[in-house]
């Protein structure tokens, strides 16, 4: 059980699993830098929390719901989570609602800019959210969706046991970060072209350069071999 005071963010989740080092260097050393991408997709988020929670005959909906859970040490805020009212009572992947009469089975739904696409940090992210309303409803939740913003289209997400494990391992890898307090040296990636904080990290500078030690020895090594021969 971890303590408020421990909460990381439901977003970090994305960061861990892109590079360790962005990671650290938005959680700690508080570093971010909007790109186009990062700039829509605030955008998109914004306006899923604009509206307030609203039912549909059977279905509520509910937009920007806090989200936490002591056992993970996670918070975060739900772009959008259906409750679907049930027929059956004895349905166990139903939760009450204060105010509600019958079960609900919850289903959160994160949304992304961009096209229908397979991201496992995505999936994550969407799963550490399932894992914080099981927690707080005292239900499973099964399956959620991703919402990708180009296309308006719907991924469904089924949490198996595969991606509870991933979700689990990349919290407790954002916990050990935390406790460490050290950022990851760079290692330049091609995937590094197309990170918002490149320009802060400088992976083609730092993570190409060699260090003093390696460029001495190597100096030293053909200035021998200049002399012997």
């Amino acid at each position: 059980m971890y303590s408020e005071n421990d909460f990381v963010p439901i977003s970090i989740l994305q960061h861990i699993l892109f590079c360790e080092r962005r990671a650290a260097l938005v959680l700690l050393e508080n570093l971010w830098d909007d790109n186009i991408s990062t700039a829509e997709g605030t955008v998109l988020h914004e306006r899923a929390h604009q509206a307030e929670t609203d039912s549909r005959g059977t279905l509520i909906v509910a937009r920007g719901l806090w989200l936490r859970s002591f056992w993970l040490g996670l918070c975060g805020k739900a772009d959008v989570v259906e409750f679907q009212l049930l027929n059956d009572e004895a349905d166990k992947l139903g939760a009450r609602l204060t105010g509600k009469e019958g079960l609900y089975r919850p289903f959160p739904v994160e949304y992304k800019r961009g096209h229908l696409r397979s991201e496992k940090s995505f999936e994550v992210q969407l799963c550490a959210q399932a894992l914080c309303l099981e927690e707080m409803l005292d239900t499973e939740v099964v399956a959620g969706a991703l919402y990708y913003g180009k296309t308006r289209r719907r991924k469904e997400i089924k949490f198996d046991k595969l991606l509870r494990d991933q979700t689990k391992s990349a919290v407790l890898k954002v916990h050990e970060l935390l406790k460490s307090g050290v950022t990851p040296r760079v290692q330049y990636q091609k995937k590094c072209d197309f990170c918002s904080l490149s320009s802060q990290c400088l992976p083609k500078v730092t993570g190409t350069q060699r260090s003093v030690a390696r460029y001495l020895v190597q100096a030293y090594k053909e200035q021998g071999d200049e002399a012997s021969s």
